[in-house]
């Protein structure tokens, strides 16, 4: 028997403050998919995923399905989605154990307290050291989180993230702000964990062509809350795609499986 996808998109059209943010998304992602969302600063990628999650409702026509139903129970569906964001670190207790903070994501907490909307067991803790595990970083588990570099922060919040076991993960820019070594040992990372079984759905959102991984088979392109390209990646991402996207002369070159535009 055929899945239903995780999410699809049916002309969805998003207006804020009498500005029309989303025109006419179509956009169907399959579960176990992989996708990369690609588009500049306020081109509409994080109101596109809210619309996907259920924080925001398309006001301005069309619907959206999840696992084949247009409404299903809310706080449900957000324990069936994990979001990670670059922002979440900072909501983080500073002091709370690597460990504790994996553990919170079964009671969507922002700091583990025992008693308040749940108890872990023994196998929520094995759990998330088994998460923290296939991360790289099971090392970590009895470091505060605030004194993890931000690298290793991302990668603890997707292990969080992973114990409601989630259909779905959106990686909403989990990059920005590192640098270039901290980058690269992240995606490194995230290419393994994206190879490994029964992973959720990955959703990764970025502005940087060069951050879009191998295990990315498919790329949605937005601009000014229109897609201008969505499918295959090898077939997104070329030259006259980012050149129509950021509005320069481009090469782009490809090594690796990753994809580097170069300023012509």
């Amino acid at each position: 028997m055929k899945k239903v996808p995780a999410f699809e998109l049916r002309s969805v059209s998003y207006v804020a403050a009498g500005r029309k943010i989303l025109h006419s998304i179509n956009w169907t992602v399959e579960q176990g998919e992989h996708w990369a969302i690609l588009g500049p600063n306020g081109s509409g990628k994080t109101t596109l995923l809210k619309l996907a999650c259920g924080y925001l409702w398309p006001n301005a026509g069309g619907e959206v399905y999840r696992k084949g139903k247009i409404l299903i129970h809310l706080p449900e569906l957000r324990k069936s989605i994990g979001w990670v964001t670059s922002a979440l670190p900072a909501e983080i207790p500073s002091r709370e154990r690597v460990l504790r903070t994996v553990v919170s994501g079964k009671f969507a907490q922002i700091g583990y307290v025992e008693g308040f909307g749940g108890e872990a067991t023994r196998q929520d803790y094995r759990l998330a050291e088994r998460y923290l595990a296939q991360m790289g970083s099971g090392n970590l588990r009895d470091q505060e989180f605030g004194v993890l570099s931000q690298g290793e922060q991302q990668k603890v919040l997707i292990a969080r993230a992973r114990m409601t076991k989630p259909y779905l993960i959106i990686l909403d820019e989990p990059c920005a702000g590192m640098d270039p070594g901290a980058r690269e040992n992240f995606l490194a990372t995230l290419q393994s964990v994206g190879k490994q079984k029964k992973i959720p759905s990955l959703i990764f959102v970025t502005h940087h062509v060069e951050e879009i991984l191998p295990l990315f088979r498919n790329t949605l392109v937005l601009k000014e809350g229109k897609v201008l390209h969505a499918g295959n990646t090898p077939d997104v991402l070329k030259r006259n795609v980012l050149e129509e996207l950021y509005g320069v002369s481009l090469a782009v070159m490809k090594r690796k499986g990753r994809y580097w535009p170069i300023v012509k």
